[in-house]
């Protein structure tokens, strides 16, 4: 067809012939997991909508008019924890029709992997706390699926990249790394195999330093090389 040929049409016809593809919302919601105690934790708050009373959500919002998807996810998790030294990964869109009882929502996910120790929330409202991921209940909107996905893509990265050592100690053992990986990917892991695998991966520096006053055996000391660490 001749460029001549080409019939155009404005943005607004376009929009005008489409007015229910233009009455869609868009959301974000943010998937934070902590780590405290040797545990893996989800960041959850209680609903405030009437259909979802008495049942917990992940930490999200309706993206406003002029604002950017990903300064949308930063400002929902300012305004719902208080927290904004945390770096938000995006994961997944999720869009089932009758997924949210207001109307057709697709929702973005983000998530992170935060040190609960290191970062203290500022803001409590609405029961916001830390949740063990083997201890949830049902949650609001299809946010059980979400999080099932976020933890997902969690598990399949910390195996091949070296995301989790911002949630140790500068200097760290052996035992402390394995519980960590072990926290995060819900299984007990072998001795051995374990430390074969990560010896072979080349992250770590021995430092030549054993752990101290401890009530069981000192175990050597290592830290993540320089050239690996943001």
């Amino acid at each position: 067809m001749a460029e001549k040929d080409l019939l155009l049409k404005t943005a607004e016809t376009e929009k005008i012939s489409h007015i229910d593809y233009f009455n869609i919302a868009i959301s974000v919601d943010c998937v934070i997991f902590g780590y405290e105690d040797k545990e893996l934790k989800v960041l959850l708050i209680k609903s405030d909508l009437k259909e979802f009373e008495g049942m917990y959500s992940l930490l999200g919002d309706l993206i406003r008019p002029g604002e950017d998807l990903d300064a949308a996810s930063y400002r929902v998790l300012k305004e719902r924890t208080g927290l904004d030294d945390v770096y938000l990964e995006q994961v997944h869109a999720f869009g089932s029709i009758n997924r949210h009882p207001s109307g057709r929502v697709i929702t973005i996910a983000y998530y992170s992997l935060i040190d609960i120790g290191h970062h203290k929330l500022q803001l409590s409202h609405n029961e916001l706390n830390w949740h063990s991921i083997n201890e949830l209940g049902k949650l609001a909107f299809d946010h059980s699926l979400i999080l099932e996905t976020c933890l997902k893509q969690l598990r399949e990265r910390i195996e091949d990249h070296p995301i989790v050592f911002n949630l140790l100690p500068e200097k760290f053992s052996l035992r402390q790394l394995q519980e960590l990986y072990e926290a995060i990917l819900g299984v007990e892991l072998d001795r051995r195999n374990f430390r074969k695998k990560i010896s072979l991966k080349g992250w770590l520096k021995d430092l030549n330093e054993m752990e101290k006053n401890l009530s069981h055996r000192p175990g050597k000391l290592y830290t993540l090389k320089s050239k690996l660490k943001t």
